[in-house]
């Protein structure tokens, strides 16, 4: 088995704009070990949503390799890359996502539901509310849960399919500090307590605090990782 949950080598991606092509993703080799909390960070253009979808094969690159849990993109058809979604890879958004007409149990069951799984499904789903503090809201309604709550929901969904990787683009955006370090220290109890690999997309230095390495990217290359002591994190 791969010691890497995620392996890039020489990753680019280009747009045509009109007449000319524009680099988003330059040339970009990276290795992420299993378990390890990353933070990616930079200025808006820098490319870090590009690079987190090709990472979720929701874009492809126009050249170079990605491997997700020792897997070649690549090779996937569209078929295979859903199915790589639907069981390796948990992805959280800044927007929570929830289905407003169905229960939080749910919306946490939807992925597994999506996958033709249909034994164990709500011993499953109690388990990933309980992991995130909600197993006293799953037959409640998203209308009802405070914003934490429903980005804890949104991470108990990601959570269910037992993933090798959460994606996590901005998901501490829309909430206010303290909510925002909940869910901050739910994803690091993801890492801890289930030895889940997490990439956290955010412009914020006390979020990205709470990583074991950050990874600051500019004009779409990626530059030195920064290894963090545990302690930093108050």
């Amino acid at each position: 088995m791969t010691k890497n949950a995620v392996t890039l080598h020489d990753v680019a991606k280009m747009y045509r704009r009109g007449v000319r092509d524009v680099v988003a993703v330059e040339c970009v080799s990276l290795a992420i070990p299993r378990g390890q909390f990353v933070a990616l960070m930079g200025p808006s253009g820098s490319g870090k949503s590009t690079l987190l979808n090709m990472i979720a094969g929701l874009d492809s690159p126009s050249s170079g390799e990605i491997h997700v849990d020792g897997v070649a993109l690549s090779v996937l058809g569209d078929d295979g890359l859903t199915d790589l979604r639907r069981t390796k890879i948990g992805v959280i958004f800044q927007l929570f996502n929830l289905l407003p007409s169905i229960t939080v149990a749910e919306n946490v069951a939807l992925p597994l539901r999506a996958a033709g799984v249909v034994t164990g499904v709500r011993a499953r789903v109690t388990q990933a509310l309980a992991m995130v503090g909600l197993g006293e809201r799953m037959d409640h309604f998203p209308e009802e849960l405070s914003g934490g709550e429903m980005q804890r929901t949104a991470i108990a969904r990601a959570l269910v399919i037992e993933p090798t990787i959460i994606l996590a683009d901005e998901p501490t955006g829309s909430l206010d500090s303290e909510t925002g370090r909940d869910v901050l220290a739910t994803l690091r109890r993801c890492v801890e307590e289930r030895g889940v690999t997490i990439l956290l997309v955010t412009h914020d230095e006390t979020a990205a605090g709470w990583a074991d390495r950050i990874i600051r990217m500019r004009d779409g290359r990626c530059e030195s990782g920064t290894l963090i002591p545990r302690a930093a994190v108050v």
